[in-house]
């Protein structure tokens, strides 16, 4: 038995579901997900794993389809709505998905992949309502496939169990303290770990509301939140860096509103990328809240957290959640004594079960003692964990040192005449590599000198810049798209 949908029956009456001015409840959704499993089954007693990709907009649609496909004994496959055909088309042909749930808006774009094969085609807004029985599904069956590219190669496909996405579940609501009268507002995508797990399933297992934005706008998340409903809010740092901006640009009065809005809010996380202490300054000036940081990954759901009740360290992302060990290792896999930074190591319930048919990759990523090798680096100082960065990206290897991408950026941040910045490591044939600074500057006419003197007080030797240069375009891997820009090399 699915705990999670087992569990909704509690709640029958409750609101599972909204979205713009519906709502719907706990037994609509049982009802809506049961037609769907009987029209997947069609007129089989199990689908025993088969994949089920599915391409619908944020909502009870969703949610359905996806309740559905677990109770026929599927996999449930979430196709990323901003994606092109080539990276669905992928997706579909790798996970060999025998259906494809998709609504109307989608079937154009879906139209060359219909001629080909035999993949069978269902339409959302055609089911009907049917009768039949459901198959008994266990915890260990395989539940859901996240696509993830990691840094380097192909998508590669996470598969998850039930047991798995359980764990992950219960680890945040017993430590986030989810009740059932919380209602947590949704504007994140719906193929990966953050807007699932985190959000939709950790509401429906505690009898919650999730309420649905389709699109994300600054002034509709405000709008929303000055209804008074919302207490729950989960964002990556580039939406709190939005709302910022939209706030600081409302009138007195408007500001005033929000704040004491956000003030009532019974808890805020960020979450997928490194939270700038900038941005949580400010948001913190704004709301009142010291924005929750935790860590996780596709592969494993979340696994460290800054605790619900107690000190939330910027810069850190707390300790280990319940279930979840966690271990500092070096390229040796070998345990680091604590204030020596090395790769984060994890073993618990809440780890994924193989790439899809990767079992090559999935060898890999796993040490012979059966860690999973996070590849991000990170340092344990007095009892909290501090993520230095990607060990394939945010780790410049430069003289000999390993340099942490994301401390040099935080220092960068906190100077007057720069807006926001981005480090990565450049090739160099006598270093290894240097370091390479994309700079919004609030100045073109920045005093390099000035900043250069400003960076030996603020950084360590090994990272102080040796020379400046002026890029009319900086590389997108260095910042993307900017207005203001200058390089920086440092060594």
């Amino acid at each position: 038995m699915i705990n999670l949908i087992g569990r909704a029956s509690k709640y029958s009456n409750r609101i599972a579901i909204k979205i713009e001015d519906q709502s719907f409840t706990y037994k609509e959704l049982l009802e809506a997900s049961k037609n769907i499993a009987i029209t997947l089954l069609k007129g089989r007693k199990d689908l025993e794993e088969s994949r089920i990709a599915f391409l619908v907009e944020p909502g009870f649609d969703y949610v359905a389809i996806q309740w559905g496909i677990w109770r026929a004994g599927g996999i449930a496959v979430p196709l990323c709505v901003k994606h092109p055909l080539p990276s669905i088309r992928y997706v579909i042909e790798d996970t060999k998905a025998e259906t494809i749930v998709l609504s109307k808006a989608f079937e154009e774009l879906l139209n060359p992949i219909k001629t080909q094969g035999d993949i069978r085609f269902v339409a959302s807004e055609n089911i009907e309502e049917k009768e039949g029985d459901l198959p008994d599904v266990g915890m260990d069956r395989r539940a859901m496939i996240l696509y993830t590219s990691g840094t380097t190669g192909s998508p590669k496909g996470v598969v998850s169990t039930h047991q798995n996405i359980e764990t992950q579940i219960t680890a945040l609501t017993t430590s986030w303290e989810w009740q059932q009268d919380d209602h947590i507002l949704n504007v994140l995508p719906l193929h990966h770990v953050h807007g699932i797990v985190n959000m939709l399933c950790c509401a429906l297992w505690s009898g919650a509301c999730c309420e649905f934005l389709p699109k994300f706008s600054p002034q509709k998340v405000f709008d929303i939140f000055l209804k008074k409903e919302v207490n729950l809010f989960m964002a990556v740092p580039t939406i709190y860096y939005k709302l910022i901006a939209f706030y600081n640009e409302m009138s007195k009065e408007e500001q005033l509103n929000i704040s004491q809005v956000l003030k009532d809010f019974r808890l805020m996380v960020s979450g997928s990328a490194a939270l700038p202490v900038s941005v949580l300054e400010q948001w913190r000036e704004i709301s009142g809240h010291t924005l929750l940081e935790r860590y996780g990954m596709t592969e494993m759901g979340m696994a460290i957290s800054n605790p619900y009740q107690g000190e939330r360290r910027p810069g850190h992302i707390g300790h280990p959640l319940s279930k979840v060990t966690i271990r500092i290792a070096d390229e040796m896999d070998q345990l680091v004594v604590d204030g020596t930074q090395g790769e984060i190591q994890v073993k618990g319930p809440n780890v994924f079960k193989e790439y899809w048919q990767k079992p090559e990759a999935t060898k890999e990523t796993f040490t012979s003692d059966g860690w999973f090798k996070t590849g991000d680096i990170a340092v344990l100082e007095n009892g909290y964990y501090r993520i230095l960065g990607r060990n394939s990206v945010d780790i410049i290897k430069s003289g000999g040192y390993k340099i942490s991408a994301l401390e040099i950026e935080e220092v960068l941040r906190t100077h007057p005449q720069i807006k926001e910045c981005g480090v990565v490591g450049i090739p160099d044939e006598e270093w290894g590599e240097i370091i390479g600074a994309g700079l919004i500057a609030l100045d073109e006419s920045m005093d390099l000198d000035a900043l250069n003197n400003w960076l030996k007080e603020k950084m360590p030797a090994y990272k102080i810049p040796r020379k400046y240069i002026f890029l009319e375009d900086l590389p997108r891997n260095v910042m993307g798209k900017v207005t203001k820009k200058v390089l920086v090399e440092m060594f």
